[in-house]
């Protein structure tokens, strides 16, 4: 148990010092993803009821009508496609 006369070699405070590294960086670490935890305002971010972010599908529609790429009577049918599919907003007045 006692070799090198009571000593610890250079590989020896080496290794001590690489292992107190890392432990400090574990504990560090831990903490912080800690925090984030705790600190996450609303909870969880991966909610299943948080919108994409971008335009809506309505609103892309609505572009593709006002650039002229598609005409008054195909917007109204795919406007009424996709509120029914989606089962939200009013339903389009029929002529």
């Amino acid at each position: 148990m006692f070799w090198y006369d009571h000593d610890v070699g250079g590989w020896g405070w080496f290794a001590m010092s690489v292992g107190t590294i890392l432990f400090w960086a574990l504990i560090i670490t831990f903490g912080v993803l800690l925090y984030r935890a705790l600190a996450r305002p609303g909870g969880s971010s991966d909610r299943s009821d948080a919108r994409p972010p971008g335009p809506s599908p309505e609103q892309f529609l609505a572009e593709r009508f006002a650039r002229g790429e598609i005409d008054e009577d195909e917007y109204h049918r795919r406007l009424t496609v996709l509120r029914e599919t989606t089962g939200c907003g009013p339903r389009p007045s029929q002529r």
